[in-house]
């Protein structure tokens, strides 16, 4: 049992933000009077909470600089404010960061401001989730639905929590159980260009029954140093209306915003907003000789890092199919509307760099043409290249790559059963569960499999029995349905068919 307690004793509340690399630090306290023992509990809730917080997600939804708004274009929705907690600051620059903006799910002990006629006291309150402290998040990989045009995701949530995507990135705060369905759609840039805005990484269109996300992450790809940030904010299409709205918060990697409705939302950014670097990626695409030509060529794309590379794949090798993904460290630093040069070594006759300079486009969020491309006229096993400003010779990216010359349309080599015995083990070892489901769903629907097959199929529990049974039976269904299983793997899992040689 506590003592009395002074009312006017103070206490100091660390308060959190993040660092610049995404890791968890403590700005000055905020003062807080308080009163009764129920206070000082909260205090010491809050102590604890704030010294055993030792995760790296940057991005939980800890410190809550603004509070949800939108400027809406339309006659759609209006969302509802949020509640505030809010503290006086021994730091005068920090009236904003110390406001707090709470989802409406939270419930673990918090102080709430009482008044009375002689004074101002925090005693304690109704309570917030003890997720609202929480500095992780749980990654999955969700199923995937793909066709020649389109491909969307789904992820089923159990429970409530953070959930990162391990293919776009996106983060979802989930209140509760719900099905979430996401995928990728077009901008429409003359809706973007009347409210002077341009696209800031993809558009998802996201939507969830069960209305149980409370919050979703975008990945970004400015740097939050250089200022760049101040001018992004998140659009909300839904079908020829549009909002903007102000994000909740934004960290070193992602926007933050409330949502209470669903449909397409992406980052945006000011048409007017400086030229300041962004987070890039260099791509490397390469298409092998046809015997017996020896010309090779070598398609080099400059991105912003926030696309989704599934996506990229998937459009590249739509098409060409021939093109093979060569993996490398790909990460830079690039000013958008800044022409760059692309050169080579060797630096000769027998390779040829196209166009000579390219401005990198930081809009580059669908079709993904390449910015370069090097045409090698000879059997080249490694190059060397490098990317410099056209106007100095400062090296912002430099890698040594192997180029895979024995890759020459390995695929359509052998008949569908000799491809599938090949790739036999590494198939039933290498496959994921959404992948199989997905590939199991498209046999299904091309009616390769039967439904007695496609029951005894998913009674089985062992992801690794599942693939057996599955290979195992195309095999048997001869080259017909061998090569259809071929193409959906390709379709549906680009990564592994490269992996196994199919592609």
């Amino acid at each position: 049992m506590c003592g009395d307690i002074d009312p006017n004793s103070i206490f100091q509340l660390p308060v959190r933000e993040d660092t610049d690399d995404g890791g968890p630090s403590f700005y000055s306290s905020s003062t807080v009077s308080i009163e009764e023992s129920g206070a000082q509990d909260a205090f010491k809730l809050l102590s604890v909470q704030s010294e055993s917080d030792t995760g790296d997600f940057s991005d939980a939804p800890v410190e809550m600089d603004a509070p949800f708004t939108a400027e809406n274009y339309s006659a759609t929705n209006t969302l509802p404010a949020r509640s505030h907690l809010q503290t006086n600051s021994s730091d005068p620059g920090s009236s904003k960061r110390d406001s707090s903006c709470l989802s409406r799910s939270h419930s673990v002990p918090s102080l709430s401001l009482t008044t009375s006629a002689d004074n101002k006291t925090f005693t304690r309150a109704k309570s917030l989730p003890d997720m609202l402290f929480k500095n992780s998040f749980e990654e999955f990989t969700p199923d995937i639905t793909a066709d020649e045009n389109d491909e969307s995701y789904r992820f089923q949530c159990s429970c409530p929590g953070l959930y990162q995507c391990s293919v776009t990135g996106l983060l979802f705060h989930m209140e509760g159980e719900g099905d979430v369905v996401y995928r990728i759609v077009p901008w429409d840039r003359r809706l973007l260009g009347q409210h002077h805005k341009q696209p800031a990484g993809p558009l998802f269109d996201i939507k969830c029954v069960q209305q149980s996300m409370c919050q979703l992450h975008l990945p970004h790809c400015e740097i939050r140093s250089t200022g760049g940030c101040g001018f992004l904010s998140v659009a909300h299409v839904n079908d020829d209306s549009i909002e903007f709205i102000v994000p909740h918060k934004i960290t070193e990697t992602r926007v933050i915003i409330n949502i209470t409705g669903f449909s397409a939302f992406g980052n945006v950014k000011d048409e007017d907003s400086p030229p300041d670097p962004v987070r890039a990626l260099v791509l490397l695409f390469y298409r092998p000789p046809a015997d017996p030509d020896l010309t090779s060529f070598l398609n080099v794309l400059l991105l912003p890092r926030n696309v989704v590379l599934r996506d990229v794949l998937r459009t590249r090798k739509r098409i060409n199919k021939d093109e093979n993904y060569i993996e490398t460290s790909s990460y830079c630093k690039l000013h958008p509307k800044q022409e760059y040069k692309l050169s080579t070594c060797p630096e000769d006759d027998s390779v040829l760099v196209q166009p000579t300079e390219a401005e990198f486009d930081e809009e580059s969020y669908v079709n993904y043409i390449p910015s370069f491309q090097v045409r090698l006229k000879t059997i080249i096993v490694n190059i060397k290249l490098l990317l410099r400003e056209t106007k100095s010779s400062h090296s912002v990216w430099e890698r040594e790559v192997c180029l895979p010359s024995s890759a020459v349309k390995r695929c359509v080599q052998g008949s569908s059963d000799e491809r599938l015995l090949d790739i036999w083990s590494s198939f039933i070892d290498g496959i994921s569960g959404p992948v199989l489901k997905s590939l199991l769903d498209k046999l299904f629907e091309k009616t390769v499999l039967t439904d007695s097959e496609r029951e005894s199929a998913d009674e089985i529990q062992n992801k690794s029995d599942k693939a057996r049974f599955v290979i195992d039976t195309v095999r048997k269904k001869g080259e017909a349905a061998g090569s259809e299983m071929i193409d959906f793997l390709c379709e549906v899992d680009p990564f592994l068919s490269e992996h196994l040689g199919l592609i």
